[in-house]
C-alpha cells in the first residue's frame, strides 16, 4: 500500500486520514498540521523522509508558476531542507492542470445561471492560481485579481492577465523573501475572519481561489455567489451555506465529506505512479484523464 502525507503549517484541526484506491492501487493520504510552527513541520518531514511514498507541502507554496516560469518562495524553502529521499510537491502541478477545467465545468453545469448573473470572477490571488486565472479569462470572464489586497492589504485590484504577469515579474522576487506568515494565514489565524474588500465580493458572480483567502475577508452576505476552491472541510461548507452561497465547486475530489488540497492529491498521484519523483504536466494530465477527475458541484442554497 502506498502512503502520501501532506505536512501543513496550517491548523491541526483540519487533519484527516483517508484510504482510497487510485488506478487499482491502494493509497493512504494523510494531512498533518503543525499550527503555524514551521520548524515543527520541517522536523516532521525529516522524521518521515524515506518512510512514505510522497510528501505534499500544505499551508504554503514552494513557489509560484506564472506563465511557465517558476518563482521560488525563499521563506518556505527551509521547510523542506531535510528532505533527501521522498519526492515532494506543493500542488503547483495540479493548479496548472486540474484547476484549468473549472470554467468549462461551470459552463456545462451552470450556463443558464451564468447567463443570468454574468461571467464576472474575483480571484483572490491570481499569481497563486495562474492556470485558473488564465482559464477564466480565456473563457470570456471579466476578471479582477486581488493579489495586492489579500497579500499586502493594498486596495489595488488588477484587471488583466498582462498586469498580473508584470506584477509577478516585478513583485514576487521581493515578496518571496518576506516571512510567509506575513502573506498567508497560518495556524490559528486560519480560523479568523475579518470582512473586507466587500465591493469586489459583491461585484463578482464567481469567487475563486484558495479557501483560506476566500474566507479571510468574505462578508456575511454572499447570496447567490458561486465559490470555486478546494481544501474544504464540512465546517467550511456550512459557513458558505450560512452566508448564502448558491453553489460550491471544489476542484479536487470530495473524500469522506471534505476536499483535500492540491498538494495532497498531487502527492497521492506521485505515490501511485511509482516513479519516485514529481510528475510532469503531461504525466499529470494523463493520470487525471484515466481517473476521470473533474471539479465537483454542490448546491448549498
Amino acid at each position: 500500500m502506498k502512503r502520501a502525507v501532506s505536512i501543513s503549517i496550517g491548523s491541526s484541526k483540519r487533519d484527516k486520514k483517508v484510504e482510497l484506491t487510485l488506478l487499482g492501487e491502494k493509497v493512504i493520504i494523510e494531512r498533518i498540521g503543525t499550527d503555524g510552527d514551521m520548524e515543527a513541520a520541517a522536523l516532521k518531514y525529516k522524521e518521515l523522509d524515506g518512510q512514505v511514498d510522497a510528501f505534499g507541502v500544505g499551508g504554503a507554496d514552494l513557489g509560484a508558476i506564472v506563465d511557465g516560469k517558476f518563482y521560488p518562495f525563499h521563506s518556505v524553502q527551509k521547510l523542506v531542507r531535510y528532505v533527501e529521499k521522498t519526492p515532494i510537491v506543493d500542488g503547483g502541478g495540479l493548479k496548472n492542470t486540474l484547476e484549468n477545467k473549472a470554467p468549462a465545468f461551470l459552463e456545462r453545469h451552470l450556463k443558464e445561471y451564468l447567463d443570468q448573473h454574468g461571467r464576472k470572477v474575483m480571484i483572490t490571488v491570481g499569481v497563486d492560481r495562474w492556470g485558473l486565472s488564465k482559464s477564466f479569462v480565456e473563457a470570456g470572464y471579466e476578471a479582477v485579481f486581488c493579489d495586492f489586497m489579500f497579500t499586502l492589504g493594498l486596495p489595488i485590484p488588477i484587471r488583466s492577465l498582462r498586469s498580473l504577469r508584470i506584477l509577478a515579474a516585478l513583485l514576487i522576487p521581493i515578496v518571496s523573501r518576506l516571512p510567509f506568515e506575513w502573506l498567508y494565514p497560518t495556524g490559528g489565524k486560519q480560523e479568523v475572519r475579518q470582512p473586507k474588500w466587500e465591493k469586489c465580493y459583491r461585484w463578482a458572480t464567481v469567487i475563486a481561489g484558495d479557501c483560506h483567502y476566500i474566507k479571510r475577508h468574505m462578508p456575511d452576505d454572499l447570496q447567490g455567489k458561486i465559490i470555486v476552491t478546494n481544501t474544504t472541510t464540512q465546517e467550511d461548507v456550512e459557513l458558505f451555506r450560512r452566508c448564502g452561497v448558491k453553489y460550491l465547486v471544489t476542484t479536487t475530489p470530495v473524500l469522506e465529506g471534505r476536499s483535500f488540497g492540491t498538494n495532497m492529491i498531487e502527492a497521492a498521484l506521485v505515490a501511485v505512479s511509482g516513479k519516485g519523483r514529481p510528475l510532469t504536466v503531461d504525466e499529470l494530465n494523463q493520470l487525471l484523464d484515466q481517473l476521470g477527475f473533474e471539479p465537483q458541484l454542490q448546491e448549498l442554497n
